[in-house]
C-alpha cells in the first residue's frame, strides 16, 4: 500500500516520476486566469485563521458541505469561524474521489507542513497549527504567492474598473510578481439583464463617452480597452451561455440596443443577435491589439432561486448546461477568419462532452502561431483527475498536445496554486504511461520540452508575457 499523498502521489510509473521530478516540479507558475482581489495583494493581507483562507467565498467547499447536510448557518451564516471549520473537517473524509480532498491536503502539506489527514477528530490540531502559521509574516498574501513560485497573475476586472490597485502594484518595487488586469465585459454584453441600462450609464461615465447606440458603445469599449492596455492588460475573458452566431444588420442592432438601453424587455432572438455582434466586435479589437480571448461556456447559473435570493451569485448553485451548438461556434470563428481577424483564442466548455467538438473546431482555424486556437484546461466541474486526463487525452487525439498552455487556478484563494502541482502530476502520469507502454519513445529532449512547455513555457510564449 502506498503512503497517503507522498512525494510520488498520482505517479505510478518510473517514467511519470522522472518527468515530474526532473521537469514539471521545478517550473514556475503563471496564473493567467483567477478571481483573487488585487487590493489584498497590494495591502499584503494576513488572514486571522484558516477558515478565512479556505471557506470565505469558496463555493466548491460550500456545495459539498450542503451535500453533507450541514446547515447554512455553518456555511455562509453567522456561525463562528471555528465552528465552520469543524463542519468542513467533518465533511472532508466523505469526499473520497473528490478533488477537494486532494487539494485540501496538498495545501495543508505545502503551506502548513501537515502530513496527516483532516477530519473531525484532527480539526482542533489542524486549526491551531494553521492559525499559528498564518500569524507569521511569511504567510502574508505576497509571501504565499512567492512560496508558490508564481511569476505572474491575471485577475478578472470589469471595463468600468479604475484599476487603482493594479496601478499601485505596478509602482511598488517591493513586490516582484507581476499582477495584471484581465478584461471581463460580461455586464456590457448581457443585454437581457435588468441592470443593463444602469451598467451602460456606469460605463459611459468611466469612458467619458455618452452611450446612445451600438456605435457609441463600441467607442466606449475601445476607450476602456486602451486604458486597460495602458495598465498591462493583454487578456480578455467571457462567460457565455454558449458561443453563438446569429448575425444581424446594423439597423436591427440599433433597434435592439435601444430596447436594452431603455430598460425594456428584449426577445431571445434579440439577445442572441446583440451578443453575436458584441463578440464579433470585441474579438476583432483583441486581434488588433494583440490580446488573447478566453471563452468560457456551458454553465447554467443560479439554479436554486430561493438560495440565489438569499445569497446572490457564485455561491454554489451552478451546473453544467448541455446545450452548446458547435456549428454556431464554428460559424463565429469562420466569420472572424473571413477577414483574418481571429485573435489568439482559448475555448473552455463546462461540459466534458464538448471536448471532441472543440478539438476538431480549433483545428480548422490554426494559423500563424503554434496553438493559436487552444482548448482550455479542464474547467470548474472538470478540474479533477478524470476530467484533466480526459481533456488532455482528447486534445492529444485530435490536436497538438505539445502546444497546450496548461493549467490555471480560476480561484479566489491564495492557497490554490497547488492545483498547478496537481495538474502537473496528472500530466506526467498521462505522458509517462504512454512512454512506459511504448507509445512514445524515451526521448528526454522531446519530453523535457513537452512537459516544461505545458507546465510553464508555452503559456509565457503564448501570451507574450515579459518574464
Amino acid at each position: 500500500m502506498k503512503q497517503f499523498m507522498d512525494k510520488e502521489f498520482l505517479l505510478s510509473t518510473d517514467a511519470a516520476r522522472d518527468l515530474f521530478h526532473n521537469y514539471a516540479e521545478k517550473m514556475p507558475v503563471v496564473d493567467y486566469h483567477c478571481h483573487i482581489n488585487p487590493q489584498e495583494i497590494y495591502e499584503d493581507r494576513k488572514f486571522d485563521n484558516i477558515t478565512q483562507v479556505w471557506l470565505g467565498g469558496d463555493h466548491y467547499k460550500w456545495r459539498q458541505m450542503r451535500s453533507n447536510g450541514v446547515e447554512e448557518q455553518y456555511i455562509t451564516g453567522d456561525a463562528s469561524d471555528r465552528e465552520k471549520f469543524q463542519k468542513w473537517a467533518e465533511t472532508l473524509p466523505k469526499l473520497i474521489g473528490n478533488p477537494l480532498y486532494h487539494w485540501s491536503h496538498l495545501e495543508l502539506q505545502r503551506y502548513f507542513g501537515f502530513t496527516g489527514y483532516l477530519n473531525g477528530d484532527t480539526a482542533e490540531e489542524v486549526w491551531n497549527l494553521c492559525n499559528e502559521k498564518l500569524s507569521q509574516d511569511s504567510m502574508s498574501v505576497r509571501n504565499l504567492i512567492r512560496q508558490s513560485n508564481v511569476t505572474l497573475i491575471c485577475t478578472t476586472d470589469d471595463p468600468a474598473d479604475t484599476l487603482e490597485w493594479h496601478q499601485k502594484l505596478a509602482a511598488d518595487d517591493s513586490f516582484e510578481v507581476k499582477v495584471l488586469p484581465a478584461w471581463r465585459p460580461d455586464k456590457a454584453m448581457n443585454i437581457e439583464k435588468v441592470d443593463f441600462a444602469a451598467y451602460m450609464a456606469k460605463l459611459s461615465k468611466a469612458a467619458g463617452i455618452e452611450i446612445t447606440d451600438f456605435a457609441s458603445l463600441k467607442l466606449a469599449l475601445k476607450n476602456r480597452m486602451e486604458f486597460f492596455a495602458s495598465r498591462g492588460c493583454s487578456v480578455s475573458d467571457h462567460a457565455l451561455e454558449y458561443v453563438m452566431y446569429v448575425p444581424a444588420d446594423p439597423v436591427e442592432l440599433d433597434t435592439i440596443f435601444a430596447k436594452g438601453l431603455a430598460g425594456g424587455p428584449v426577445t431571445r432572438e434579440d439577445e442572441l443577435k446583440y451578443k453575436t455582434a458584441f463578440m464579433l466586435f470585441v474579438a476583432k479589437e483583441y486581434n488588433r491589439m494583440g490580446w488573447v480571448m478566453q471563452l468560457h461556456y456551458g454553465c447554467k447559473r443560479d439554479n436554486n432561486a430561493m438560495m440565489y435570493a438569499n445569497l446572490g451569485p457564485d455561491t454554489g448553485f451552478d451546473c453544467i448546461n448541455n446545450y452548446a451548438p458547435s456549428a454556431q461556434m464554428a460559424d463565429f470563428l469562420n466569420a472572424l477568419s473571413a477577414t483574418d481577424e481571429i485573435p489568439k483564442t482559448i475555448i473552455y466548455s463546462l461540459n466534458p462532452n464538448d471536448n471532441a467538438s472543440i478539438g476538431t473546431i480549433i483545428g480548422c482555424f490554426q494559423s500563424q502561431f503554434p496553438g493559436k486556437i487552444q482548448q482550455g484546461s479542464a474547467w470548474w466541474f472538470n478540474d479533477h483527475k478524470t476530467g484533466m486526463t480526459e481533456q488532455m487525452t482528447s486534445l492529444a487525439n485530435l490536436g497538438c498536445l505539445g502546444n497546450f498552455i496548461g493549467m490555471l487556478t480560476d480561484s479566489r484563494s491564495f492557497l490554490s496554486y497547488t492545483r498547478h502541482e496537481y495538474f502537473r502530476r496528472i500530466l506526467c502520469e498521462l505522458v509517462g504511461g504512454w512512454v512506459e507502454n511504448g507509445e512514445y519513445p524515451d526521448d528526454q529532449k522531446a519530453l523535457k520540452e513537452i512537459i516544461e512547455g505545458i507546465s510553464y513555457n508555452n503559456t509565457v510564449k503564448y501570451f507574450g508575457f515579459d518574464l
